[in-house]
């Protein structure tokens, strides 16, 4: 074994020898000024001579016996003891890469290049997320301006309510057709009412009732319609103005006409004046209730005309997507009272034709704005000192029942009264005299 061992240790000593011999002879050559080519030439030379050198003791000959190794050298053979071989671990195989999903781009972004809106905060199943959504939809999938997009689902809600539009003009007609029996009974409900009959309000109240119950009409059918856009409305304008704060980017240019920012007020404040005009159209005309011409709105009906105007102030600094929405709302309303107002349409949803009543055959006879703020005062005043009147009778009826019995007769009628005894006429000591007298004094304390 220790010759053996000295052997390996000759080779080794010989090799590494012949390898510093040949790093000397490229320095020298490289001090002797030899051109660079030369000293390239060299020293690729040397170096690959080295690595032949170093390298041809590891070149491993397979020995005869196994577990011995075969160097190729000129000195006889050299056996040594063959390392022990490495374990081999069986590694688990590696899994496939995984395939992308195929809505990993919708995730993320919109089919036309543009972050989702679900990546930026918004939609949702709220009801404003849910017309979120469906913007997004318009826009992405049919490549729709956003002005398209929210006139086209306004005209989408607008349609699905319009059989309630319907429900509402068949009741307004049937009210202005029967508008006079309805305020003749109306007439003698106030007029009892303001007089403290209670007995008499109630009865020509049920009377209004049995009538309007026998006629198919129902003031409350009119306010269907404004019930059913008040949450519509609600979720539009929470929905729009989130995107134009956010903001959506190309709503910014989705815009039509002068208003192309659609996340921005009107500069020119026409969408205010539009959106004004067009509902005081709206509500003059009646498009989804009784109009403002007929005798039962009173005084509502100048507080309606003067919505538009008060509303004008704060609608001047809304978004002009929520603006184009609120535009697009009164237009297809004037459309749809444009169209209920042909004979054939109204025929053929069963809506009775308008009966125009003269102002004569009327018994509420219009006193204009100023009257009728000056009557609608006065019933309010007389209706309070009614109840006022109501809540001290009851008071003093309390009282009567737990209080003393209050004295209203000068002779107790259950005791006998004797008249005073003249002192100069002689006692009488006649009983029918005494039972007469007796009668008399009940008589006038009774009277008393």
């Amino acid at each position: 074994m220790m010759s053996k061992r000295m052997q390996i240790w000759r080779a080794t000593q010989a090799v590494l020898t012949l390898n510093s011999t040949c790093n000397r002879a490229s320095t020298q050559m490289f001090s002797l000024g030899g051109s660079s080519r030369d000293m390239h030439l060299s020293s690729s030379w040397s170096n690959q001579l080295s690595n032949r050198i170093i390298a041809a003791p590891l070149i491993p000959l397979y020995a005869s016996a196994p577990g011995a190794i075969r160097f190729a050298s000129s000195q006889k053979d050299i056996t040594v003891e063959s390392v022990p071989s490495k374990e081999i671990v069986d590694l688990p195989a590696i899994p496939d890469a995984p395939t992308p999903p195929s809505n990993l781009v919708t995730e993320s972004f919109m089919e036309a290049g543009e972050p989702s809106f679900a990546s930026i905060g918004l939609g949702g199943w709220s009801p404003p997320g849910m017309i979120q959504n469906c913007m997004e939809f318009l826009h992405c999938t049919w490549d729709i301006p956003w002005w398209g997009a929210i006139a086209i689902g306004t005209l989408c809600v607008r349609t699905l309510i319009f059989p309630l539009v319907i429900l509402a003009q068949r009741n307004s007609a049937k009210m202005s057709n029967n508008m006079p029996q309805m305020q003749v009974l109306q007439l003698k409900m106030t007029e009892a009412r303001q007089s403290g009959n209670a007995i008499e309000s109630a009865r020509y109240a049920q009377e209004m009732m049995l009538f309007m119950r026998e006629k198919g009409v129902n003031p409350l059918k009119n306010m269907i319609v404004p019930l059913a856009q008040a949450p519509l409305f609600i979720s539009f304008f929470m929905g729009l103005r989130q995107m134009a704060n956010t903001p959506v980017e190309s709503m910014r240019d989705g815009g039509l006409f002068w208003f192309t920012d659609l996340t921005l007020a009107d500069p020119y404040y026409l969408l205010p004046v539009i959106t004004s005009a067009t509902l005081y159209l709206t509500i003059e005309l009646g498009t989804d209730s009784a109009r403002l011409s007929a005798a039962n709105m009173n005084t509502m009906k100048y507080v309606l005309r003067a919505l538009p105007i008060v509303i004008f102030p704060f609608t001047m600094n809304f978004p002009a997507a929520i603006l184009t929405y609120w535009a697009c709302s009164n237009f297809i309303s004037l459309g749809q009272v444009a169209l209920l107002r042909i004979p054939k349409v109204r025929d053929y949803f069963k809506i009775e034709k308008m009966i125009s009543h003269p102002p004569s055959a009327l018994p509420a006879k219009k006193k204009g704005f100023v009257g009728g703020m000056k009557e609608s005062w006065d019933n309010m005043k007389i209706t309070k000192e009614i109840e006022e009147r109501q809540r001290l009778d009851e008071i003093r009826f309390a009282k009567a029942g737990k209080g003393p019995l209050v004295k209203t007769f000068k002779y107790d009628p259950t005791k006998p009264h004797s008249s005073p005894v003249n002192p100069n006429s002689s006692p009488s000591t006649n009983p029918n005299q005494i039972e007469t007298q007796v009668t008399s004094n009940l008589k006038s304390s009774s009277k008393h």
